[in-house]
């Protein structure tokens, strides 16, 4: 059972939420928070396994919240989940520990897919929102500076999967297009961040446009 803490000032948002998380067999709602302190404290308090996380919110926002949550609980996942998907919000949020983003016009169906993505240690984004996201960091960290290489050990299939997390696609989506199981396609993630050193999903996103794997805008 997934156990999620809803944090977002709106109540009737955090109504809808809730009975979406309640709809499904294998999530429940083990609390609810109007800002970033209580969301804080209730953390400690109930453990949850993801946090859908709003930005804008009174006392203290999404973003200063999950900051002090990554770094007291860092097993917690936080998705964010905003009205602004602006790269004003996007960057900041993930540099403060946020493993996923989306934003609340997601239907139903995706906004349960992210919460499972996030709970098993994927990083959900929409395909658009991932591609602005590795665009602009392109752009802002590299420069003019000479595109890096992937080591020898990468093996050809390694680098279609890793061109498959480029483009934003989930375990099961690149299991679906390169036709194999998704613990395969695990397998090779976890061999990709060892081989190539990176930390985490969003920086193998960053690798695979760095490397041509696939074409920014």
């Amino acid at each position: 059972m997934i156990r999620v803490l809803l944090v977002d000032d709106q109540r009737l948002v955090r109504a809808g939420l809730r009975m979406l998380c309640d709809s499904a067999p294998d999530l429940t709602v083990v609390g609810e928070a109007e800002n970033g302190q209580q969301a804080i404290r209730l953390v400690e308090q109930v453990a949850p396994d993801v946090v859908l996380m709003d930005l804008r919110m009174p006392l203290m926002d999404g973003t200063t919240a999950t900051a002090r949550i990554h770094a007291s609980r860092p097993a917690v996942r936080v998705l964010v989940l905003t009205t602004f998907d602006d790269d004003d919000h996007l960057f900041p949020t993930l540099a403060a520990g946020a493993c996923g983003f989306l934003v609340k016009d997601a239907s139903p169906d995706e906004l349960l897919a992210a919460i499972r993505q996030a709970a098993a240690g994927e990083t959900p984004f929409s395909p658009a929102v991932l591609r602005r996201l590795v665009d602009q960091a392109v752009r802002a960290r590299l420069g003019d500076a000479p595109a890096p290489s992937l080591p020898a050990t990468v093996t050809a299939r390694e680098r279609e999967v890793l061109a498959c997390i480029g483009a934003g696609l989930s375990n099961r989506e690149i299991a679906d297009r390169l036709h194999l199981g998704v613990t395969t396609v695990k397998t090779h993630v976890t061999s990709l961040l060892a081989k190539t050193g990176v930390t985490n999903r969003i920086r193998l996103a960053l690798l695979a446009v760095q490397c041509g794997l696939v074409v920014a805008d």
